[in-house]
């Protein structure tokens, strides 16, 4: 049975699914909250995966060794759920190529994605075209814009112990001094040793754990970080290989949750506690919006259907503001259209307005009429909707085309609109012809297995929807 741990605003949910709904996993290190959610004991052993929610909240990551399998086991949570695993997990060790030196550190390509390389970490000159060995010791999910953290000195990830190479002391997370003491006295004290030339970093689970559980714990971790060095060992220098992975102790993978998703989650989430609807989408909005969702949940009972206009009125655009519209694809990729004002919001129809202004250059996608200066893109989003329009005009006001986007269900944040695109779109021509494009790439994102059948066959019905209503 693997072990997991689980932490951030999806915790409830995932505990359920991986506890009460499957019956291979022992959810461990559970916050204070999970514990007095559940009607059971929950232990303090050594996680086989972490899951984790992303910093901006729009899904989560999975990392340890059995990631993958993990991940794979919470993507059926909707049809708008996207997992990918990355080329670049925790705790992997590449020989890697800087590919451009910015202000405060390095770009280095490792084959299929590239990291960032802090010159804090580094203890010589690096400049571009030097071959370097680095490890990935933060990851960073496929749609974020920042790139993963490397680092030069090699450690090995855990949630009760940790190793660090070329470090000889031991270091203990914990809440207090005395507990500091008393968990480094313990290391001499376990009967698995520590291999020269690494350092024990106890980490706060480590406090509650048993002599057992931390011992165990510490034995997987130098498991682990002599196969690294033996890996390091064998591998060829750095310089006589542009790019190559070396090492690979752990597994790490990511689940972007659609709009779909956050509500069938919210559905998982109220078998265990009183449960609003909405509430994960609410709390996926803002990092504030977790305590007010906290708040009305322990005051109220939940109401019957999700709160558009409260929550679009305290955690959505606001007329006026500056959005982004962020457009991410099945692959994992995300990327802003840009940036546009708020000219017309309506919470409770959970409608907004967008107005950018554009750039000359180029064509309009499938329209083929000519992108120019003065050209103003009008898109009208409603939340929750599977397709958007954006009307494209001249300075003059006249139409150069609609073109009608399908993609996963539109969420409206404070800051951003998100979605995944499904490829298929729809498009009317200033002369009112509509076309109907690109269901070859959906029927490829089915085929590379980006997108599931499920999510296709409903992006191929709106869109067959979409052209009836604009002939």
């Amino acid at each position: 049975m693997s072990t997991v741990r689980v932490r951030g605003i999806y915790t409830t949910a995932l505990t359920h699914l991986l506890t009460d709904e499957r019956d291979e996993y022992d959810v461990v290190q559970a916050s204070p909250p999970i514990r007095r959610r559940f009607d059971r004991e929950f232990g303090t052993a050594e996680y086989d995966a972490t899951v984790e929610t992303t910093d901006d909240r729009q899904g989560v990551g999975v990392f340890g060794p059995d990631a993958a399998a993990v991940a794979a086991d919470l993507a059926d949570v909707g049809r708008d759920t996207f997992r990918w695993t990355d080329a670049a997990p925790r705790g992997a060790v590449f020989h890697g190529v800087v590919d451009e030196t910015l202000g405060s550190g390095a770009v280095v390509d490792l084959g299929d994605r590239e990291g960032f390389l802090p010159f804090r970490t580094v203890d010589r000159r690096v400049d571009e075209g030097d071959r370097v060995r680095v490890q990935v010791h933060d990851p960073a999910a496929p749609w974020e814009s920042d790139r993963p953290l490397l680092g030069t000195d090699v450690e090995v990830f855990g949630g009760v112990a940790s190793l660090s190479q070329g470090v000889g002391s031991v270091v203990a997370s914990a809440p207090d001094d005395a507990s500091r003491r008393e968990l480094a006295r313990t290391t001499e004290m376990l009967p698995t040793e520590v291999p020269d030339d690494w350092g024990v970093r106890w980490e706060y689970a480590a406090s509650e754990a048993s002599i057992d559980e931390m011992d165990a714990a510490l034995a997987r971790a130098v498991d682990a970080a002599t196969t690294v060095e033996d890996a390091l060992a064998d591998a060829p220098d750095p310089g006589e290989h542009a790019t190559q992975l070396v090492a690979a102790p752990e597994e790490t993978a990511w689940l972007w949750f659609g709009r779909e998703s956050r509500f069938e989650l919210d559905a998982v989430r109220r078998a265990v506690a009183t449960t609003m609807p909405g509430h994960h989408r609410v709390k996926a909005a803002d990092e504030a919006a977790s305590t007010a969702v906290d708040f009305v949940e322990d005051l109220c009972a939940p109401a019957e259907s999700f709160p558009t206009g409260a929550a679009l009125r305290q955690f959505g655009p606001a007329e006026g503001a500056s959005v982004a519209i962020d457009h991410g694809k099945p692959d994992g990729r995300c990327f802003s259209l840009g940036r546009g004002e708020v000219t017309d919001c309506d919470p409770e129809e959970g409608t907004v307005t967008v107005r950018r202004q554009m750039r000359g250059g180029g064509d309009y996608d499938a329209l083929g009429v000519p992108r120019e200066d003065g050209d103003v893109a009008v898109t009208k989003l409603r939340e929750g909707r599977w397709w958007y329009p954006t009307v494209y005009r001249d300075e003059d006001g006249d139409a150069k085309g609609t073109y009608v986007n399908v993609c996963t269900p539109v969420e409206l944040f404070p800051s951003s609109v998100r979605y995944v695109d499904l490829h298929v779109d729809v498009v009317k021509f200033p002369d009112g012809r509509v076309e109907r494009v690109d269901d070859d790439e959906l029927d490829a994102a089915v085929e590379d297995g980006d997108v599931s059948e499920a999510l296709a066959e409903k992006a191929r019905s709106v869109a067959a929807s979409v052209e009836s209503a604009l002939r």
